[in-house]
């Protein structure tokens, strides 16, 4: 802490930092960077130009002063080069995002669609458990259903409902709900619920791109958790 502020208390490094401002506002390339070292160099010479002759700069203040602007052009440096980097991954994100249209994908949330031939939903285990639970409900958070999956191995499983209720009768095709609940030897361990949908679209936003998945919405890239 005690070097940045060296840095900025610096009269040299002040100036320096004052008259790039216009520059950094305007471009934030290379050349930005690479023209701190000229300035600081003119403001050196011109301090040495007009320093004291009775009280002249010591070595070790002029090492110290390379050494910090050495210091400021690292720091520019390594942003223009974060910045590269930031853009590329940007890049190769849209392009794996792109790649997941027409793909069917578990994403974190709890809906499920139900139609004439069932429903599909998923779980992500924290850790194994000995009994996992899916209890489905309706939009109006009446109970529904219940399916007791067994014994799982942490990570994403998913599970298949037929659309009949706890009497065996098939229930009307729609949005339901769902909750899981996950024990080990009576601990309870965390567990996510999945929602299934296919990706149709992919949707730029300020926050990102974004994967639009009918009778969902648009979905984050990081939250799917499997693809088929």
């Amino acid at each position: 802490m005690s070097t940045v502020n060296n840095v900025t208390n610096n009269p040299v490094v002040q100036q320096l930092m004052q008259g790039s401002g216009s520059s950094a506002s305007s471009s934030n390339n290379d050349s930005s960077v690479d023209g701190l070292e000229d300035r600081f160099l003119t403001l050196l010479v011109t301090q040495i130009q007009n320093q004291d002759p009775l009280n002249p700069m010591q070595n070790a203040e002029l090492t110290s002063q390379l050494a910090q602007i050495n210091t400021v052009k690292g720091i520019a440096g390594l942003n223009a080069t974060m910045e590269k980097l930031l853009t590329s991954y940007s890049d190769a994100l849209s392009m794996q995002s792109a790649a997941l249209v027409g793909k069917n994908v578990l994403s974190a949330g709890n809906k499920l669609s139900l139609t004439e031939a069932g429903a599909i939903g998923g779980v992500n285990l924290a850790g194994a458990a000995d009994q996992v639970t899916v209890t489905i409900t309706s939009a109006a958070g009446a109970k529904v259903a219940e399916q007791k999956l067994g014994a799982q191995e942490a990570g994403v499983i998913d599970f298949y409902w037929d659309g009949k209720d706890l009497d065996g009768n098939a229930v009307a095709a729609g949005d339901y709900k769902f909750t899981v609940n996950a024990t080990q030897e009576g601990k309870k361990v965390d567990a996510t619920a999945l929602q299934f949908g296919t990706v149709s679209a992919l949707v730029r936003t300020a926050s990102g791109f974004q994967l639009e998945i009918p009778g969902i919405g648009q979905v984050d890239f990081g939250s799917v958790q499997q693809i088929y």
